[in-house]
């Protein structure tokens, strides 16, 4: 594949990126295909995301962008139409300049979890779920999971306003789901989510404490590469299921790839 003039350019706006696998599976499919495309990664910090995003927009050969932690709420702010699954979250992860110059945004974390649990076979109706973490990529994941009739949800984050709103837009949105904001982690629940990128550096704390965890627990973790964080490996030493970032990112990059237009079908 080269770049010419021609070349569209996309880019992944996120803070850090070293986990992200999107450029280099996407920069691949585009070879794959013949098309004339470039993803780029742009790591660009919350006090600049502003500037970057207009920055970008004004460049006449970029056709979209994709989002990631933390930068998926900030994004619904310079877009001109919210999709469904967008305006539902309040986070987009992907955004794509349409022939009339508009920009649209929806989401697709949620659908992309979803799917990661269905590899496993597991089926989320009816189950208590604790989710680590209250963001725009949990908000996504909460909201499928409550779209998929679960039972309960509770959520801790650092930032205890950030996940009673979350509670409190999932009671809203689905009256049948019970949905708290806690300080503590429950480890009664069927599935532990962590939404959050706790736990990739060396010497780093784990978003939970691995040592009381059941085997009869599922697992699952968002961050894509490693694709083994610690976290899910002690999962595995418990004998619980798990579901990792690389699961999230295989399940939903087909319908990214139908959004941005790039295949004729999700």
């Amino acid at each position: 594949m080269s770049i010419t003039g021609t070349t569209r350019v996309y880019a992944i706006l996120g803070d850090p990126l070293v986990t992200v696998r999107s450029p280099e599976h996407f920069n691949g499919l585009f070879a794959e295909r013949g098309i004339d495309a470039v993803m780029i990664p742009a790591e660009v910090k919350p006090a600049d995301f502003s500037a970057a995003v207009n920055g970008f927009k004004r460049l006449r050969n970029c056709h979209g962008l994709i989002l990631t932690m933390p930068h998926k709420q900030a994004m619904c702010e310079h877009v001109d139409e919210l999709r469904d699954n967008g305006r539902l979250c309040g986070a987009v992860n992907a955004v794509r300049r349409m022939e009339d110059g508009s920009w649209i945004g929806d989401m697709f974390d949620g659908r992309g979890y979803l799917g990661a649990l269905a590899r496993h076979q597991v089926d989320p109706a009816g189950k208590r779920v604790h989710m680590i973490g209250a963001g725009g990529v949990a908000r996504a994941m909460a909201m499928a999971l409550a779209a998929a009739d679960i039972e309960s949800i509770t959520l801790r984050d650092v930032d205890a306003i950030r996940a009673r709103d979350l509670a409190n837009a999932i009671g809203a949105a689905f009256p049948a789901v019970s949905a708290q904001a806690v300080a503590e982690d429950r480890y009664d629940a069927d599935i532990i989510v962590n939404a959050t990128p706790l736990g990739i550096h060396p010497g780093e704390r784990l978003p939970c404490d691995p040592s009381r965890l059941t085997p009869a627990t599922v697992v699952s973790d968002v961050i894509p590469k490693p694709e083994i964080t610690p976290l899910i490996a002690a999962a595995r030493e418990r004998g619980c299921t798990v579901t990792t970032g690389r699961d999230m990112f295989q399940a939903q990059v087909g319908l990214v790839a139908y959004f941005f237009g790039w295949t004729d079908r999700p």
